[in-house]
């Protein structure tokens, strides 16, 4: 099987991850890439603890996820690859990860970051690294839980630009 789902969440491995995400579409494995979770043995241990038994975590650098990704070893997985920001899908995908689609699902307020979805603020280096993605052919969605509607991302970054 190939990676199911990949999502941009900055919240990483949560409730709306486990209880609507899980469980609707069967995943068996999560490939968390985050540099900085990867370095923080604290973090690893509270991701770990919020994914059910019968769902294996593989927590890694960005890298080393991109790696295992080419080298096919989520293919016997029902994977969901989570990663915090775009800029992580964006360096695995110039790396040669082949993305069909990616669900923006939360990117929370932060300083300079402008609101263009319910959920999803960016900046304006997310804005250049989605329109990256983008321009290799990769679906950007957005919704939060896999029954909400599909929101084209770039539309809505394009809208809320005009906007402006």
């Amino acid at each position: 099987m190939p990676i199911i789902l990949v999502r941009i969440d900055d919240r990483l491995i949560h409730g709306q991850i486990v209880q609507g995400w899980l469980k609707t579409i069967n995943i068996n494995k999560i490939a968390l890439a985050s540099d900085l979770v990867a370095g923080d043995d604290m973090q690893k241990l509270l991701m770990g603890l919020a994914v059910p038994n019968n769902v294996k975590l593989d927590i890694r650098t960005v890298d080393q996820i991109t790696e295992s990704i080419l080298a096919g070893e989520y293919e016997k997985y029902k994977t969901m690859l989570i990663a915090p920001n775009p800029r992580a899908i964006l360096h695995m995908a110039e790396k040669g990860a082949n993305f069909k689609s990616v669900n923006v699902g939360g990117m929370h307020y932060a300083k300079d970051k402008k609101q263009i979805l319910t959920n999803v603020f960016l900046d304006d280096e997310d804005i250049e690294d989605l329109r990256k993605l983008a321009q290799k052919g990769i679906e950007l969605e957005g919704r939060i839980l896999p029954l909400d509607e599909r929101t084209n991302v770039m539309e809505a970054i394009e809208k809320y630009l005009r906007k402006k």
